[in-house]
């Protein structure tokens, strides 16, 4: 008979995987609202956070049920996020002035609800126009053909490229207070890298053994939320005693808890998110365009995804058919997440296909579960509006490490691929130079881009400004057109195997 873990196995591990995707998950809607001129409105950023919650817990049950059919869990994705920011910085949608300052900012207003909700409309709809591309591409098996041409020195740059180009908003963020934001990325790598394999003794109980000590690794399951947790205590007490400014021009005010107000107090109970919730979704040329560079780099994760989370939970390889539901179902729910208004898309976790060489238990209803709860936890207001008072500094602190470890695992792509060739160094070398190097000169120069038909221009804007499309064409272009290349597709999923069996990522 197949294992079936019994009812305190399976919570334990639902708690693990929840709390795996905790970071990822809140982080992209706390980035996003700056783009979305929403930096003064914590009760709507906690809506944002609910939707992102519920959104990814429907996501996970639809691809555990009718995707791949692997214990793979669903959440936001930092590939979205650069377009998506590329876009709400153009000139046409850069925030006013007086949305940037807390005085002049009435959130009830009609004129402040239209600044952002248009915003997130044109956002929506071309989240959603881009994602019926994954749809097609998925449901009609050409995901197979497309990872032929796609190989470890498209990946590597452009993987690394998400991480690497949000390096000023985890900047700004720290900068509100480093003492603060420093500490928590101390804590952090504390508990995740130090402590990592020291167990906790707590009591259990089974049938066999009745009463007894269980090894519980905290640090290795949590260490996100445990560093956030810690800051967010000494940020409270050095609240309550006055010893942070009170005053909003000094610094480190915002290392405050007190400066959100009464976000919590004024958040519903319970929040329902739906479709069209902030009006009609518009479609914008150059933001489908953009969003459709990111949907291509979410999908080769996930095929890689697939493959780890197979082999670590003892199931055989996934078939073609599978990944491609798989992918199909990806572009459904990046499809839902548009219309139900996150700003966001979905992919598989890698973190959580991660956390089952931790935990070794590849149960699908575990993860089945986990969405449940993700549904739960957008349900309740309370929730999100709690997450959007974690101090700006802590925010940074997390961001730090995030940003670095998403940057590092695009990096480690490159571990099947002969660094010692020429060739291959020229073209990540290169590839990785021009996209820091382009998208800063084309936006201190924005007016560089003129051929007279705006829309064009708008599609260039956002593709040059785009740091992991830069990279991640130069990367496929020398790639697939230098003699030399000898990376096939049975290539680049050994490396895709190899890279999540032998790498373990932060966990919340």
């Amino acid at each position: 008979m197949p294992y079936r873990p019994s009812a305190l196995s399976v919570s334990l591990m639902l708690v693990t995987h929840y709390l795996t995707a905790f970071g990822g998950i809140i982080s992209i809607p706390l980035i996003l609202s700056e783009g979305l001129c929403l930096q003064h409105d914590s009760l709507t950023q906690s809506q944002l956070i609910n939707n992102i919650f519920f959104v990814s817990g429907l996501c996970t049950i639809l691809q555990v049920i009718f995707g791949v059919r692997l214990p793979i869990l669903q959440g936001g994705t930092f590939a979205l996020v650069t377009p998506a920011m590329a876009l709400l910085s153009m000139p046409d949608w850069e925030c006013p002035a007086w949305t940037k300052n807390a005085s002049l900012v009435n959130t009830s207003s009609p004129v402040f609800i239209e600044v952002w909700q248009t915003r997130m409309r044109t956002l929506q709809g071309s989240i959603m126009v881009a994602s019926i591309l994954q749809v097609l591409v998925g449901f009609s098996g050409l995901i197979g053909f497309l990872m032929r041409f796609i190989g470890p020195l498209t990946i590597a740059p452009t993987v690394s490229l998400i991480g690497l180009s949000l390096y000023d908003s985890a900047g700004v963020k720290a900068g509100s207070h480093w003492g603060i934001s420093a500490m928590t990325t101390v804590l952090i790598i504390l508990f995740s890298q130090y402590l990592r394999r020291i167990p906790i003794p707590v009591p259990a109980y089974d049938k066999i053994k009745k009463l007894r000590v269980s090894k519980f690794f905290l640090f290795q399951i949590m260490p996100i939320l445990l560093g956030i947790a810690v800051s967010w205590l000494v940020c409270y007490l050095l609240t309550i005693y006055d010893v942070l400014p009170s005053d909003p021009d000094e610094y480190g005010y915002l290392a405050r808890t007190d400066v959100k107000g009464n976000v919590v107090s004024e958040a519903s109970w319970f929040t329902f998110t739906y479709p069209g919730k902030w009006g009609l979704p518009t479609v914008s040329l150059a933001g489908v365009v953009g969003i459709i560079a990111g949907i291509i780099c979410s999908m080769a994760e996930s095929v890689g995804d697939y493959h780890a989370c197979a082999r670590l939970s003892g199931a055989p390889p996934p078939p073609k058919h599978a990944i491609n539901r798989g992918i199909g179902v990806e572009g459904v729910g990046s499809l839902l997440a548009g219309a139900f208004g996150t700003g966001n898309g979905t992919t598989s976790f890698s973190e959580n296909v991660a956390a089952l060489g931790i935990t070794r238990v590849g149960s699908r209803t575990v993860i089945l579960l986990s969405g449940f709860v993700m549904i739960l936890m957008g349900i309740l207001g309370k929730i999100g509006a709690i997450f959007t008072t974690i101090p700006t500094p802590v925010i940074g602190g997390m961001f730090m490490i995030m940003f670095g470890v998403i940057g590092a695992a695009g990096i480690s792509n490159l571990q099947s691929t002969d660094m010692n060739s020429s060739r291959n160094i020229f073209i990540f070398g290169f590839s990785m130079f021009s996209a820091l190097v382009i998208p800063n000169w084309i936006m201190k120069n924005p007016t560089f881009l003129d051929t007279g038909v705006k829309e064009v221009d708008q599609v260039l804007q956002i593709l040059l400004t785009t740091h992991m499309f830069v990279g991640g064409f130069l990367g496929f272009f020398l790639d697939n057109t230098i003699p030399g290349k000898y990376t096939a597709i049975s290539c680049f999923m050994a490396m895709m195997k190899a890279q999540f069996l032998n790498y373990v990522p932060l966990t919340a």
